[in-house]
């Protein structure tokens, strides 16, 4: 499992890109690059990483269940994701 703080910094960064969303997208709109060179780096869409919502872990990660796939097995396993099945023939 990643450590809280890498947990807490990756959540504080989703924050503060839906928080500038709209004053980047009306920047971006006017052309002021100044402007958008003034807000803050870590509002920067292309910042994010994709991590496990459970683990943390950064790698493997499922962008439709929005976990890794450590976990999606685990979980699939055990039958706690609907409409998830093991495949037999």
């Amino acid at each position: 499992m990643a450590r809280e703080a890498i947990k807490a910094r990756e959540r504080k960064r989703e924050r503060l890109v839906a928080k500038y969303a709209a004053k980047r997208a009306a920047l971006k709109e006017a052309g002021d690059y100044e402007g958008l060179d003034k807000l803050p780096k870590n509002a920067l869409p292309v910042r994010l990483h994709n991590r496990c919502k459970l683990t943390g872990r950064p790698k493997g990660y499922m962008r439709k269940f929005g976990i890794n796939r450590v976990t999606f097995r685990e979980m699939a396993s055990a039958g706690k994701i609907p409409g998830v099945t093991k495949a037999s023939w």
